[in-house]
């Protein structure tokens, strides 16, 4: 099995900090603001993908939603941007988008938070959902 193929999957990283990275982007994706409530099934997205040299770190990582990530590819950021712009069609221009996107990649996560939610809430699935026990 190949390193990039080991990272497929939720394995990659651990559920809190994940669920850290979820928070810090509002439970959204970044791209085109679509929601746990709306329906998206969140992923997390490599701003530099892992082909292109990426990381793992924090700043590389943002919420995404599953259609997003798709059909985003190796395209960069700021490609990408413009093309869910065209798509949404909804008056946010490209370039909001990124700075978006961009903002959210600074932000600080609290790892610790989204631990304690994990584990007041019964578990990753429950806590991203607004579950509870």
């Amino acid at each position: 099995m190949s390193a990039r193929n080991a990272m497929q999957g939720m394995k990659w990283i651990r559920n809190e900090r994940r669920l850290a990275i979820y928070l810090r982007d509002g439970l959204a994706c970044v791209y085109c603001g679509d929601t746990v409530e709306d329906g998206a099934k969140l992923t997390l997205d490599h701003l530099k993908p892992n082909s292109r040299g990426g990381t793992n770190d924090t700043t590389n990582l943002v919420t995404c939603c599953h259609r997003c990530n798709s059909s985003r590819g190796n395209r960069n950021v700021r490609e990408f941007t413009r093309s869910v712009a065209n798509y949404l069609n909804h008056g946010i221009d490209a370039e909001a988008i990124e700075r978006h996107v961009r903002n959210c990649a600074r932000r600080v996560i609290d790892t610790a938070e989204a631990k304690m939610l994990i584990a007041r809430r019964g578990g990753f699935v429950a806590a991203l959902k607004g579950d509870t026990k």
